[in-house]
């Protein structure tokens, strides 16, 4: 079995390969670590020009940068998110003002939400707007209340690299197809590799309008194991997670993820799980 390693270094040594675009956006939770490991544990079964990848909460799009399918369905619970991806796939152009500064932040911050008040939340301006928030509000964060409002503070980051000309990106996402809708919806292929990175199993999950639930999280797991082909899932290495993928037969293999978001400055590696099934 492709995944029966111990040491997580040796692993990123000997299959480090780096995507050649990074993801555009800084995202909790971010994969990139992961890719090293995902590429070892789909050594046997990836064909990058031909196998399909799908995510179903593709978040910071790390892991379908770092595989490089050449198709892709990536979709996520966050419609402001996929509006971004979509705009960011037909060459995306940042034309207003990005400056590190809290008046300045607040003002774009609800010009977005009265963007998607008056129904115009998938827009170019929105997407631009995302942008920014996501790179100058606080840690990097993307949270919305029950009334689907942006709500993330300012950042107060010294110093902020932005990017204006997301043009590269525009080859690499050429047969991407992006989406917004339940999992359970998703039209899956029977050879698809299927990775999914949901909200974890943790006390805060609101990173949509919508809550992602435990009765979700069994029902992405039944829904995962119902899949032929092959399948990989994070999640926070809870009691109750293991034993749910264990009793739908996957292999559970444990990782220590770096935090590099935290709201209370814990910093320390968190127990996560790679569950896997039919990987050969």
């Amino acid at each position: 079995m492709a995944l029966l390693f111990s040491d997580q270094q040796s692993v990123e040594a000997l299959t480090g390969t780096k995507a050649a675009l990074g993801p555009p956006l800084k995202w909790a939770g971010g994969k990139r670590w992961l890719v090293p490991i995902l590429r070892l544990a789909l050594q046997d079964i990836w064909q990058p020009d031909s196998t399909r990848l799908v995510e179903p909460f593709v978040g910071g799009m790390a892991v379908a940068l770092g595989l490089q399918p050449r198709i892709a369905l990536l979709n996520d619970l966050n419609p402001h998110l996929i509006n971004f991806y979509t705009w960011l796939q037909k060459g995306l152009t940042i034309d207003i003002p990005l400056e590190n500064n809290a008046q300045y932040y607040y003002v774009c911050r609800q010009r977005f939400n009265d963007l998607i008040l008056r129904g115009q939340a998938t827009s170019l301006e929105a997407a631009k707007l995302f942008y920014f928030m996501n790179r100058t509000g606080y840690n990097g964060l993307c949270r919305f209340n029950n009334n689907d409002q942006f709500n993330v503070p300012f950042g107060r980051y010294k110093t902020i690299n932005y990017v204006k000309d997301f043009s590269s990106y525009v080859p690499v996402l050429k047969n991407f197809q992006f989406t917004a809708m339940d999992f359970a919806a998703l039209p899956i292929h029977t050879n698809d590799v299927v990775y999914a990175d949901p909200p974890y199993d943790v006390e805060f999950t609101k990173y949509s309008a919508n809550d992602f639930k435990w009765q979700d999280q069994v029902r992405l797991a039944e829904w995962l194991s119902s899949h032929s082909g092959p399948v990989l899932a994070s999640n926070q290495a809870t009691e109750r997670i293991v034993d749910l993928y264990r009793s739908l037969r996957f292999s559970i293999h444990f990782l220590d993820a770096p935090r590099r978001i935290s709201c209370d400055g814990d910093r320390k590696p968190a127990k996560e799980i790679l569950a896997y099934r039919n990987l050969g």
